[in-house]
């Protein structure tokens, strides 16, 4: 069982994707025009016809995954991505939104951590020969006469 932070932080990180990713097709809350370089960003993803849709399906889908507590790890990995951009973009582009994604970065990194188990087996390195040795065993098991 997770304690009462990681809950929270869970829920608030789906919150606020589950709601951004529904605003992008539902336009609830009012957004203001972005000047300058971060609306010429904007205005080029939603030129190109697919990325924001994207972009909103994947927010809202993650987001109601965090919330549901189903495929946390799947959701955390298909949002670090989208986090790491909003704070690229605050960083470069819209510096006065960058304390919310400091605190959406916080909370995915808290989130990751506290999921780490789910993520041993794709953070293992390994080295060459556990890795010839494996497909070694496999050509053997693809050679081998069937019975």
């Amino acid at each position: 069982m997770k304690s009462k932070a990681t809950t929270a932080a869970r829920v608030l990180l789906g919150l606020v994707f589950f709601v951004f990713g529904l605003n992008k097709f539902l336009h609830f809350i009012p957004m203001s025009p972005m000047p300058g370089p971060a609306g010429d960003f904007f205005i080029a993803l939603a030129g190109t016809g697919y990325f924001l849709p994207l972009l909103a399906a994947t927010e809202t889908i993650a987001g109601a995954a965090l919330l549901a507590r189903r495929f946390v790890p799947l959701a955390l990995t298909v949002l670090a991505p989208i986090v790491v951009n909003i704070v690229a973009f605050h960083v470069f582009l819209a510096p006065s939104g960058l304390p919310l994604a400091v605190v959406i970065l916080g909370l995915e990194v808290f989130l990751a951590w506290s999921y780490r188990g789910a993520f041993r087996s794709v953070l293992k390195a390994r080295d060459d020969g556990a890795l010839a040795a494996d497909e070694s065993a496999r050509t053997a098991r693809l050679d081998a006469p069937a019975h």
